[in-house]
């Protein structure tokens, strides 16, 4: 009886859940649900440098890492030297950052977004190897990839040796903004462009396409080690 009963009580309820998916009210892709969720809000550009970092010693990858010099009057997170390329030295992996600096390293501290629309579910950032260059470029990806715009979001303007840290620098129209819920600023950084670049401009400066082995997906980092890189990646008060 008590079985019975139970089931006598769940299934109105059950009902009442299913109804509104059956009818399509709630069938709201992710990329929609995300950008309505969340606000991108606007960073001192100048605390911030954009990291081409080596993935091993060879010199044939790299990744894209982000670090921001969160308190100005503490030790510097990293330091930047000569241009075309700039060298990067990210202090930051020689103490405890703690309260210091952030470090963003993967898709779930970084994504592009353009305007309103966040893409983290459906481009990716990637560093890619372009003969005496290396670009960092947004790429479609996953369902629905096919006929999507690839854009070049910034470029080092040259190599220097196989395990040098480059700084990127941002295409016209690009800047880092902060992703914000509810007015609460995460620690979570767009690469952020206010409009789509017209088709013409985004094909005349689309990088040449290049073997999939030269896109590189997060792997281990020839970086020093960090203590508690966890507590950096919290909500930013």
């Amino acid at each position: 009886m008590r079985l019975q009963a139970l089931r006598v009580l769940l299934k109105p309820a059950r009902s009442a859940w299913l109804a509104p998916v059956l009818a399509g009210q709630v069938l709201v892709a992710p990329q929609a649900l995300a950008s309505a969720a969340f606000q991108a809000v606007d960073v001192n550009q100048e605390a911030f440098v954009i990291v081409a970092a080596p993935v091993g010693t060879s010199g044939d990858k790299a990744q894209l890492q982000i670090y921001e010099q969160v308190s100005s009057n503490k030790r510097p997170c990293f330091q930047v030297s000569g241009s075309n390329p700039g060298k990067v030295a990210p202090l930051l992996g020689t103490f405890d950052f703690t309260g210091i600096c952030s470090r963003y390293v993967d898709s779930l501290g970084y994504s592009p977004r353009v305007g309103n629309e966040d893409l983290g579910t459906s481009y990716r950032l990637t560093v890619r190897k372009d003969g005496s260059d290396n670009l960092l470029v947004a790429a479609p990806s996953g369902r629905g990839a096919a006929g999507k715009p690839e854009l070049l979001v910034a470029r080092t303007y040259g190599v220097a040796g196989p395990v040098d840290f480059l700084e990127f620098k941002l295409e016209p129209g690009w800047r880092l903004m902060r992703r914000a819920f509810a007015g609460k600023r995460l620690g979570h950084i767009y690469v952020y462009r206010e409009s789509w670049p017209s088709r013409d401009t985004a094909a005349a400066s689309a990088p040449e396409q290049v073997p999939q082995q030269a896109s590189v997906n997060p792997e281990p980092v020839a970086t020093p080690p960090t203590p508690q890189q966890a507590k950096s990646d919290l909500p930013q008060t």
